[in-house]
């Protein structure tokens, strides 16, 4: 995608002090509700407000939206407040809908964007608009399909586009409801540096608690912007009402936000070493998780060995283990002797908990 440049512009003519903030709740329920939420906002940071007009659910017979009626309740939250709007689309139809209604700002969800056919379809109903349309990764780690979502876009004359990473869905239980795969994110960013990206907080965690520290890793990755789902009673919210905070809540999290700002080339320095340091931090933070991952596995083997009598330590085996790795790591920088020493620890902690488990 050449020319990536221009889709900034959008953003930098906003001439934001602050972080880009998309706020509000994750489906618009009523009309009273849509405008409180969106009063709440309105002389905050927030420079969107959203709600979910057409909610695809995971299975049926959960509240799905309220369909086109919500768009008249997003006019009136212009019409009041001053603010712009946004919502969701997921399909020819509901584009042409909330460009009828002056929609501001459109998203493509998750569940959209790992379709091609429906991403063309979209591609196809924007053709030439001059809205600007962010393109949420999908649901499954694969950064082709992201991007190949946002050329089709691009590809159809659409000039004002950006991202949004709501993480990944994944079949391990961990403790987001989808997995953020920051190192993606990343991998994102180093492609196209200049296209906008803004991080969905709300989605990544399913938790309001865990919200501020996942905008904060964000922000420090130099994410563009955050989308917040806020309701003024977010534990009665019809949908996602675990991961909505309050709009009271989310000025205290924009306030309590580190955000680097660049000015000079002492604060580019810092800013850039800021940004590099959180990418290490993102690593450290998975090599912790698929060492644990790998010490279950070794707790199982430990108990599979106890039930046939088998020794722990089995040398052929280790020795085998030793010698591809070192090879590896040899094929990826790494010396031998940290690999030698990495991998002694590694196997020293294995048998600890092997042996653990034949004690038991």
């Amino acid at each position: 995608m050449e020319n990536s440049k221009q889709m900034r512009t959008w953003l930098d003519d906003m001439n934001l002090d602050h972080p880009l903030v998309i706020a509000g709740p994750c489906s618009a329920e009523t009309e009273e509700q849509v405008l409180k939420i969106a009063h709440e906002l309105k002389d905050t940071d927030v420079s969107y407000f959203r709600a979910g007009i057409w909610k695809p659910r995971t299975r049926p017979g959960n509240f799905e939206g309220v369909g086109a009626l919500g768009l008249k309740w997003l006019q009136k939250v212009k019409e009041e407040t001053g603010m712009k709007t946004c919502t969701e689309v997921a399909n020819a139809a509901h584009v042409k809908l909330a460009l009828e209604h002056d929609i501001d700002l459109l998203w493509i969800g998750a569940r959209s964007t790992v379709s091609p056919f429906i991403m063309q379809d979209i591609a196809d109903a924007l053709e030439g608009t001059d809205k600007i349309v962010l393109v949420k990764n999908p649901v499954n780690p694969d950064l082709a399909l992201w991007l190949g979502g946002i050329e089709r876009l691009h590809t159809a004359g659409i000039k004002k586009l950006g991202a949004i990473h709501r993480g990944f869905s994944t079949y391990e239980k961990t403790k987001y409801r989808n997995t953020p795969e920051w190192q993606l994110a990343i991998d994102f960013q180093t492609k196209f540096p200049d296209l906008p990206l803004i991080n969905d907080p709300s989605h990544i965690t399913g938790n309001r608690e865990m919200i501020f520290d996942v905008c904060q890793t964000a922000l420090d990755l130099n994410f563009d912007g955050l989308m917040i789902e806020t309701h003024f009673d977010p534990d009665n919210a019809w949908s996602d009402a675990a991961q909505q905070v309050t709009p009271t809540k989310l000025v205290e999290i924009m306030k309590d936000l580190k955000i680097r700002k660049e000015s000079g080339q002492e604060e580019a320095f810092k800013a850039e070493l800021g940004k590099l340091r959180a990418q290490i931090d993102v690593i450290d933070n998975q090599v912790i998780d698929v060492l644990g991952k790998r010490m279950k596995i070794s707790d199982t083997i430990g108990a599979l060995k106890k039930e046939q009598n088998v020794a722990v330590l089995q040398s052929d085996r280790w020795n085998t283990i030793l010698g591809k790795m070192i090879l590896e790591g040899e094929s990826k920088g790494l010396s031998e002797e940290f690999v030698l020493k990495m991998f002694k620890a590694i196997h020293q902690e294995s048998i600890n908990h092997q042996e653990k488990v034949l004690k038991a």
